[in-house]
């Protein structure tokens, strides 16, 4: 994965534009995390905000597209190519504001990029 695909739905994982992920469920690769708050793309570097509710004591966090490996309209399910683990040890944000941030989002992109491909294992 490069990190200029870490921001870009990858043609396999079923997205179809302009569809509505807001509410669907987050499952990462050992299990659900939490839903989709919502999606942005600021800067060109699209993401979902994922509430994690109490797996997380209540935080939300960013997760590049790219990560995503599957989405299942049947079930409402957004499914990641990373463990849960993963996404809690992400870069945190503290305001709504730092999810448009550039320098957030790269090091947001940084963090899942070391990741590698299959967002497992770091590099």
């Amino acid at each position: 994965m490069t990190i200029d695909g870490i921001w870009s739905y990858a043609m396999r994982s079923g997205h179809e534009e302009g569809e509505d992920l807001t509410d669907w469920t987050v499952v990462a690769a050992d299990g659900a995390i939490g839903h989709v708050e919502r999606e942005a793309a600021p800067h060109g570097l699209r993401h979902v905000v994922v509430d994690t509710g109490v797996w997380l004591f209540g935080r939300s966090v960013v997760v590049p597209v790219g990560l995503v490996t599957g989405i299942d309209r049947t079930a409402r399910t957004v499914s990641l190519s990373c463990t849960g683990d993963r996404v809690r040890e992400a870069p945190r944000f503290r305001t709504d504001g730092e999810t448009t941030d550039r320098r957030y989002l790269a090091e947001v992109g940084a963090y899942y990029e070391r990741l590698g491909s299959s967002g497992t294992e770091p590099r």
